[in-house]
């Protein structure tokens, strides 16, 4: 089984407000950089994004270390989502849970591949966390995409 680094970021001028997202997928020597962006979204969702984004660009059954320095995605799917899912995508207050398509769709593809969480320290001493972040905000400001197409994914906020 190969195994793949991925890491992860998001970004957001005003929250709700212009974001970005952006992840490095690193297999052996090669190394990938993918990034967009939304012209209304969270912080959160573009944090969402980048790993969703990332898990969505491997082609095989792989074993994935993924690096965040997102505590609201890293917490979420590995603790808060099984009382979400018990509880009927609510959460322990009885309200709907935030952002839950996108949670459904992690899950999803986390259930795909072997998967091990690592949170870092953001802007901090880990570079390729560091380069996701400059990606992600100079997406979010200049609302860029690595990969425009039709294909595209909306993060925006729907209301």
């Amino acid at each position: 089984m190969k195994h793949v680094q991925l890491i992860t970021d998001g970004a957001c001028k005003g929250n709700p407000g212009r974001g970005g997202w952006a992840c490095i997928l690193r297999y052996g020597e090669h190394k990938r950089e993918v990034f967009g962006s939304s012209p209304h979204t969270t912080n959160n969702r573009m944090e969402l994004a980048g790993a969703i984004e990332g898990l969505k660009r491997l082609k095989e059954h792989c074993s994935v270390e993924i690096i965040t320095d997102s505590e609201y995605v890293k917490n979420g799917i590995t603790s808060w989502i099984s009382g979400w899912k018990r509880n009927g995508w609510k959460t322990s207050t009885k309200k709907p849970v935030v952002n839950q398509e996108l949670w459904m769709e992690l899950d999803n593809l986390v259930a795909q591949h072997s998967v091990q969480w690592k949170w870092t320290k953001g802007h901090a001493s880990h570079a390729d966390n560091n380069r996701c972040d400059e990606l992600a905000s100079r997406a979010a400001e200049k609302q860029l995409s690595s990969d425009p197409g039709p294909h595209a994914a909306d993060y925006s906020l729907h209301a």
